[in-house]
Parts: C-alpha cells; structure tokens; sequence
C-alpha cells in the first residue's frame, strides 16, 4: 500500500478522459448533423466527400446555364411565331393582290402592309437575349455537366441564306402588281418552309435542354445520398452511443473519486 503513488486514480483518469472525449465527439457528431467532426473521423470519407460537394454545386452551375438556355430559345420561338404570324398574313395578302377586281389603289394598300412586314420581320433579326444575338448564324454553346463539356443549339437564322434563313426568301419582292404578288407568293412559302425547319429545330433545342436539365437533378440526387451515407451522422444508432458514453463518464467519474480514497486506508495503518 502506497501513498504518492496512486496507480488506481491514475488508470481511472485515463479511462474517464477517454470516455469524455468520446462523449464530447458524439455530442458534436449530434449537435452537428454530421459524421464527420475533424478530419481523422475519416480521412478517406472526408476528401470523397469533398470531391462530391464540389461536383454538386458544379451540377447545380450547370444546371443554372441549362435553364437560362432554354429561357434563350422559348425566347427565340416567341419572336419566330410572330415571324409566322407575319408570313401568313404576307402570303394572304399575295393570293388578295392577284384578284383581277382589285384596283390600282387597291394593291397600293396591300402594299403599304406588306412592306410594314416586311420591315417588322426584319426589325426581328436583330433582336437579343441579355446582349446574346437571338437569331446569329451559329447556335450557342451550352454546358451539359460538371466538366463543362458544351453542346451547340441549332441555329434559327432568319436572314441567312434562302436555304437556312427567311428574311432573304422573300426580301425584294412586292404584290405591286398581280405578276409581282404572284411571284412573292412563291418566295414567302418558300419563307414558311424555311421557318417551320426552323421552328422545329428550336423545338429540339427545347427538348434536349429540358431532358439535361432533369439528368443533372437526378445525378445530383445520387450524389447527394452517397456523399450523405459518408458523412451524415445516423442519429438513432449515435443516441445509443452518447446514452452509454454518458454512463460511462458518470461511472468513471464516480470511481476516479473512490479511487483517490483509496490512500486514506494507509493512514489506518499509522494509527
């Protein structure tokens, strides 16, 4: 039986320390949410986790731009209904100025409205998306995932060439007179044709837009759970292990204090 030396107290300091520091990481595991309360939890949890928020908030970058694309080209079919809207009344106007009862004044003022939108659908060409030109030659590049790989939109080219555009299939043309509206009758549905390609091709743009967009919700999903099965604490089994921890720190406690009685029993010995 020893005095300065209490190997008793000293083990069950080291036991009750333990414990409270476990108790002190579960209670920080719980008030947090999270598994992971510093690094050494899980080295190698830690940096896939990293990595998986990282690309998430990549994703939902990606997923900004997608959006913002498919307002671009709702935005571009807007103005292209218009366009079609015009190109009717223009072909109905040519097939009214070859009525042989039609005077002269008459197909001055089917000319006047003509010409009117002639210069509307033209006026339309220049139209842009936040500084972006709405109807260039070339379709916007847009980004698809978290490495930035970009696809580009087909083009809706209105003043391109009579193959690709519309303003140059019928630009020039006049109903002035029943051989000229006869003539731009023939352009402008080659105008309507040329619109509905292109009408049909923003569609696609629309289609596959929507379809990414929902890709990267769903991987977002995906990632979200395994980067939760890493790092979020399971809080019913982590209640179990603070309720037994507190036990342990409340025992240890306890027997740290018996444990420093123990030298009082030598002082029987001297009495």
């Amino acid at each position: 039986m020893v005095i300065n030396t209490n190997v008793s107290a000293m083990n069950s300091a080291r036991l009750l320390s333990a414990s409270n520091s476990a108790l002190s990481k579960s209670l920080a595991r719980l008030s947090s949410g999270s598994r992971i309360v510093s690094p050494e939890d899980d080295a190698a949890g830690l940096a896939q986790s990293i990595k998986f928020d990282a690309q998430i908030n990549r994703n939902s970058a990606t997923n900004v731009n997608v959006q913002n694309a498919v307002s671009y080209s709702q935005t571009q079919d807007g103005f292209i209904q218009k366009v079609q809207k015009a190109l009717d009344r223009m072909s109905e106007l040519s097939v009214l100025a070859q009525d042989a009862t039609k005077t002269n004044t008459d197909l001055s003022n089917y000319q006047s409205e003509f010409t009117q939108l002639q210069s509307y659908i033209s006026d339309i060409t220049s139209k842009q998306f936040n500084g972006v030109s709405l109807f260039a030659s070339s379709g916007v590049a847009v980004t698809i995932d978290s490495d930035a790989l970009t696809f580009a939109l087909n083009a809706a080219n209105l003043s391109g060439s009579t193959s690709t555009g519309v303003l140059n299939a019928y630009s020039g043309v006049s109903i002035s007179t029943s051989l000229a509206a006869y003539s731009a009758l023939n352009q402008i549905k080659t105008a309507i044709q040329s619109l509905a390609n292109m009408r049909a091709q923003v569609g696609a743009n629309i289609q596959r837009l929507n379809l990414t967009g929902e890709q990267l919700t769903i991987l977002n999903e995906n990632l979200s759970a395994a980067n939760s099965r890493i790092k979020d604490v399971d809080v019913a089994e982590e209640s179990t292990q603070f309720a037994r921890l507190n036990i342990l720190v409340q025992s240890g406690t306890a027997m740290l204090a018996q444990a420093n009685l123990l030298p009082q029993s030598a002082l029987r010995l001297l009495s």
